[in-house]
């Protein structure tokens, strides 16, 4: 385990989002974050069906995120483009504006967190969005959107936020899945890809990530790493900051919920946003391309869109929608994995924008 010490300062953004105060005030939360985390225990369900819940558990196992940086490239604006942040990073749910906005608007720091839930596991999707997806070589192609991110599997073991067992990250169009030492999975009909390393934040243990420059296909740590410039990114509940440059190690990164009305899924049907179900809307004004006809349209997908053409029976999104079957079939034993939902906004159970 790789012990870190974090260092706050930054650009504040505040949200009232209750969950445990006697924890997270042991394991040194800033006083902000206590603020927003303040109210007491009772008011947690234990169950996804809570917003409050759902956020202090999001947070409780939102991953240290490393982010490799090139500073190289014009369409990387001295690593700018690398940064991430929140799709209407620019004011407006235009997909197709994304990558033209870029240089001219702020970039904090924000993440997307979806939280789905059966009786035996918790299923938390984190979405890393940036707006550009891009390269400096004439052989690569560019696009307006990238969304890629990491499933964790969280086992129900009677404590409050359960235990990390497994996780599946997202790199381009392929599933890559890890699991922590000592941990109660194996292999299933997919093969492991490693190991899921922690590292200590705020006094537990977090999963870390990270996402390669550029193209932002994202794995577990090392298997993807900081090369040369780099950010190192912490979850927050209240704060997003903007790297203050291309090697910042201390950057903090607030969850949204993405059932909320921050979120993306109350606006899957808002034809500025979204080309078709799951996928990003995206044209090829702005520059992008780094010769002529090497930028893709509608090439980005949010989690519900994510999909590994060569995993059997998993389908296009089941990742976020039905991540009780691909645990099964990612991981063994099957038997451990309930099957019958109780909180899945995705497939209409517990769906807090319901009338």
């Amino acid at each position: 385990m790789v012990s870190i010490r974090r260092l706050r300062r930054g650009f504040v953004a505040r949200a009232v989002l209750p969950a445990a105060v006697m924890l997270l005030s042991a394991c040194g939360a800033s006083s902000s974050e206590e603020e927003a985390l303040g109210e007491t225990r009772g008011a947690l369900a234990g169950s996804a069906s809570s917003a409050a819940f759902r956020a202090a558990l999001a947070k409780r196992w939102a991953p240290i995120h490393y982010q490799d940086v090139d500073v190289t490239g014009s369409h990387g604006l001295n690593g700018r483009a690398d940064y991430i942040t929140r799709v209407d990073f620019d004011g407006d749910w235009s997909g197709t504006n994304n990558w033209d906005n870029t240089p001219s608007k702020a970039l904090p720091a924000y993440v997307y967190q979806s939280v789905v839930e059966t009786s035996s596991h918790w299923y938390i999707v984190y979405t890393f969005f940036h707006p550009r997806d891009w390269f400096d070589s004439i052989f690569d192609s560019e696009h307006e959107n990238d969304g890629e991110g990491v499933l964790l599997v969280v086992e129900r073991n009677g404590t409050e936020y359960g235990s990390l067992a497994g996780a599946v990250t997202v790199a381009h169009k392929d599933f890559f899945s890890y699991t922590p030492d000592g941990g109660p999975l194996t292999a299933g009909a997919e093969s492991l890809d490693g190991k899921l390393s922690t590292a200590a934040f705020e006094g537990v243990q977090h999963p870390i990530t990270a996402q390669e420059a550029k193209g932002h296909g994202l794995k577990a740590w090392p298997y993807y790493d900081i090369n040369g410039d780099g950010v190192k990114y912490y979850p927050s509940l209240t704060t997003a900051e903007e790297p203050s440059s291309a090697t910042d190690s201390d950057v903090r990164y607030k969850l949204i919920d993405i059932y909320g009305s921050e979120g993306l899924w109350t606006r899957r049907s808002l034809s500025e946003l979204f080309a078709s179900d799951g996928t990003f809307r995206g044209d090829t004004s702005g520059g992008c391309g780094y010769i002529a006809g090497q930028c893709g349209t509608n090439s980005a997908n949010a989690p519900w869109g994510w999909d590994d053409g060569d995993d059997g029976p998993v389908g296009r999104g089941e990742i976020a929608t039905d991540p009780a079957k691909l645990a099964a079939h990612y991981f063994s034993p099957s038997s451990r994995f309930s099957t019958t939902y109780t909180f899945n906004p995705f497939k209409g159970v517990g769906d807090p924008n319901a009338p």
